[in-house]
């Protein structure tokens, strides 16, 4: 747990003079409502965020944490009021919304609000008051309405941002861009250390409690780059394994953590995550469902998966004798088709969205590689990676099997985790380079995570001709700009991110065209 900071008698003399002035049902029990209190310090530290929009609004987020890292974070054990914004204008001149919200002390203190009424398609800015204390506003678009014609849309897409492996700079220059969403596909704070150590998290040691995960989050969005980035457009998140362990999966740890011990690790985790991020799922206690889907007017449909939660474990893999991750290709248990990365209910709930698609393109956002991807060991073997979907190869076979039935042409998958760029086409059968590319992928680097071996990735391309493109040398993020004719996609890239001022330039430029799966090269 971190460091409980010395006593403040500025800020207990606040809590003292805050009067309870109504009761309420609160989570099913009465609790005193406080008035608002005199701030000593900014509630407001932790920034704002928008997310999962709609055509009639969005979720709005804030956390009142005037001390984040204090186990209450520097709140009162009771819920405050927390009055809200949204106006047409950034000067907030043209009010379209306004209501109230209880930050609750069982939910840290976090607020979440499903604004709704606003018109769709349409640029919007945001706030929150409380007392004195107002904080800084946030910008979000609506959705347009599911079946609107639509001329563009623009994402961007990213992932693995460890906090110690460097500065938030790709996040400022995200914040400077012009994005309708921003998807954000996992490993938003890391629960551990490794690698070379730019900065420094809170705290040393690993997390285990509610208070731990809560502290970690916090630490984060303490970075004003990732504090503008939210505020600078509504975000989609999902998770992956380091918002709560290292490769876990399902209700199992790696490297034989006690079972009993790892779900309640687990379920702090999960809450911690979304009391700190504007889901809808956080809308509701105990809702720890995150694989949604999202219209983009006529133009496309996105699926936002879920794949640790409900997967098998790892193949091959015995965990409480240390589990190591590069497996032979040939391991039966991998090919079991009773195994699966994302459970049979979110694959049934997927095949059957993607079967009730009219949307020009369909684009699933999940968290790691889909393809292949066969490396060499020391002696010279073939392996393949356990944790990605080669561990789960008849999850793989079966979505791609159903893309090529609908005949969908227009399917691109988004993933993240492995810290390198990838580009590749989807087919229906690896085996055969002269198969038909049914999809096509786009694998983004992290935004600050190390990378890995540049030589041992050009060495392994030859074994997987299906990858048109792959580069762990760069950090950075990806920027896909949707139309019904094409979409192009951007590989941006950071010149250092171990540094705060690092710049950033196009790496690569792919172009999918409508009905041609499979994406089409051109240097930046």
């Amino acid at each position: 747990m971190p460091r409980q900071p010395p006593f403040d008698p500025v800020r207990r003399r606040w809590l003292r003079g805050a009067v309870a002035v109504t009761a309420l049902a609160c989570a099913g029990r009465p609790q005193r409502l406080l008035a608002p209190p005199s701030w000593s310090d900014d509630p407001f530290r932790l920034g704002v965020a928008s997310g999962d929009p709609a055509p009639d609004g969005a979720v709005l987020w804030t956390r009142l944490a005037p001390q984040p890292l204090w186990p209450d974070g520097g709140m009162p054990p009771a819920p405050v009021a927390v009055h809200w914004e949204v106006a047409e204008d950034a000067a907030f001149a043209r009010i379209a919304r306004r209501g109230t919200a209880l930050a609750r002390p069982e939910r840290a203190h976090a607020v979440h609000v499903a604004v709704a009424g606003l018109a769709p398609r349409r640029e919007y800015h945001y706030r929150f008051l409380c007392g004195e204390a107002v904080s800084r506003s946030g910008r979000l678009r609506t959705l347009p309405p599911p079946h609107l014609p639509l001329d563009a849309f623009r994402l961007a897409v990213a992932s693995c941002q460890h906090y110690e492996h460097g500065w938030f700079a790709a996040h400022r220059h995200l914040a400077a861009g012009d994005h309708d969403l921003v998807l954000h596909l996992g490993d938003y704070v890391y629960e551990g250390s490794f690698g070379e150590r730019v900065r420094r998290h809170e705290q040393d040691g690993p997390l285990r409690s509610l208070a731990d995960y809560r502290a970690r989050h916090a630490w984060y969005k303490l970075d004003p780059d990732l504090q503008a980035a939210h505020a600078a457009a509504a975000w989609a998140p999902i998770w992956d394994d380091h918002e709560v362990a290292n490769d876990y999966a399902g209700e199992e740890a790696m490297d034989g953590e006690d079972p009993a011990l790892f779900r309640a690790r687990r379920a702090a985790a999960y809450r911690a995550w979304l009391e700190h991020m504007p889901v809808r799922a956080a809308l509701a206690d105990g809702n720890t469902r995150i694989h949604r889907r999202f219209a983009l007017g006529a133009l496309a449909d996105l699926h936002l998966l879920d794949d640790r939660q409900y997967r098998a474990p790892q193949a091959c893999a015995p965990r409480d004798r240390g589990y190591a991750p590069d497996i032979d290709p040939a391991c039966a248990e991998r090919t079991d088709p009773a195994r699966s990365l994302l459970g049979a209910a979110q694959e049934s709930w997927l095949h059957g969205g993607l079967a009730a698609s009219s949307a020009r393109w369909n684009l699933i956002a999940q968290q790691t590689l889909i393809a292949p991807f066969q490396t060499r060991g020391e002696d010279g073997r073939a392996q393949v990676w356990s944790d990605a979907w080669d561990g789960y190869p008849a999850t793989r076979e079966r979505l791609l099997r159903h893309i090529a039935a609908l005949r969908l042409p227009n399917v691109v998958s988004f993933g993240g985790d492995v810290h390198a760029f990838h580009v590749c086409d989807l087919k229906a059968d690896f085996a055969d380079p002269a198969s038909a590319t049914v999809a096509t992928e786009f694998v983004t680097s992290s935004l600050t995570t190390d990378d890995g071996d540049y030589a041992a990735l050009q060495a392994a391309l030859p074994l997987n001709p299906h990858v048109r493109y792959a580069d762990c040398r760069s950090r950075g993020w990806i920027e896909a700009r949707l139309t019904p004719q094409r979409m192009d996609v951007h590989l941006r890239a950071l010149d250092d991110a171990r540094t705060p001022d690092a710049q950033v330039f196009t790496l690569r430029q792919f172009t999918v065209e409508d009905g041609s799966a499979g994406a089409q090269s051109s240097h930046a």
